[in-house]
């Protein structure tokens, strides 16, 4: 199975939002697209999913045009969409007879994810001996992470082939948000192929193998992300010592990127440049507590080719 988006294009009056994007998710995984406020990642995804009508290009499913609507596809959407005053159990069975999943099968995966996601007790209330049972849980009667938890469910039930996430962890306590990882975890050892748009760039670090990154509504970076770190080079450097070393930095050229009390990040040109400074440092007698070279993180990478792009414009 493989998902494959080819110059798609999304226009409003003169404004164009999504400009021919382009991309492929040809094996099983998890595919990050990336990109500011505004950058065009919901409106891509809402098109893939046949939510909104392209103006242009393919989403082609197994080499043929995909119709979200008649194909299994779970869908978390960023803006939670739950019904505020019906009870959930219903709500739930209800998106499961959308995506075909009898009522039995339903109540079955119901009852796995709710134990899974830990929101067994909003589902299935208990009764307390000389006590009235307490009446089903309503969507907004519960906190914003646990409608979080219970719209995960809905895009699961289907056990869908292809499983979209926008902005899956935003909001979660650190305990959810593990729970969240966990789950994604599960879905790709299934086999599944998913497309995760997140601001978190150290989640897609973990997870995504490829990328795409959009800036007002352009791919301005794609590919696979550890070829596109290893483009960079060994550029960043971090240096801690117990004795101040500034002069020697100045006197190597180095521009500092960030200066904390845990440690001073520097811009080198290469390994070479690095390790020359090392040298003079130790030559000086400074006692080096600390002392890294590595490739840009997402994170730099990110604010680089989105976050410049929209200072100029």
């Amino acid at each position: 199975m493989s998902l494959e988006v080819r110059n798609l294009t999304k226009k409003y009056g003169d404004k164009t939002v999504v400009d021919n994007l382009s991309f492929k998710l040809e094996k099983p995984g998890v595919y990050a697209l990336l990109g500011t406020n505004g950058a065009g990642k919901t409106t891509s995804l809402r098109m893939i999913l046949g939510m909104l009508a392209k103006d242009g290009g393919e989403i082609l499913w197994n080499g043929k045009p995909m119709d979200a609507m008649n194909m299994n596809v779970g869908y978390l959407a960023e803006e939670r969409g739950l019904y505020p005053k019906y009870e959930l159990m219903d709500q739930l069975l209800y998106f499961a007879k959308l995506k075909g999943v009898s009522r039995k099968v339903a109540k079955e995966r119901i009852a796995y994810w709710a134990k899974r996601l830990e929101v067994e007790e909003y589902l299935y209330p208990k009764a307390v001996k000389g006590k009235k049972k307490e009446k089903p849980k309503m969507a907004d009667q519960l906190s914003k992470g646990n409608q979080q938890k219970i719209q995960l469910m809905a895009a699961l039930l289907s056990d869908p082939e292809l499983l979209i996430l926008d902005e899956p962890l935003s909001g979660l306590d650190p305990v959810n948000t593990d729970l969240f990882k966990g789950i994604i975890r599960e879905e790709m050892e299934k086999g599944k192929h998913l497309i995760m748009s997140s601001h978190q760039m150290a989640t897609i670090e973990e997870f995504c193998e490829d990328i795409t990154i959009l800036n007002r509504g352009k791919a301005v970076l794609q590919g696979n992300l550890n070829e596109i770190k290893k483009s960079y080079g060994r550029v960043n450097m971090f240096v801690k010592c117990d004795q101040a070393f500034n002069d020697i930095a100045e006197k190597h050229g180095l521009p500092v990127v960030t200066q904390t009390p845990d440690g001073t990040q520097y811009k080198v040109t290469g390994e070479a440049q690095a390790t020359d400074f090392l040298k003079d440092l130790l030559a000086n007698d400074k006692q080096v507590i600390k002392f890294e070279l590595r490739e840009p993180s997402l994170h730099e990478i990110f604010v680089e080719k989105a976050g410049t792009q929209n200072e100029e414009e």
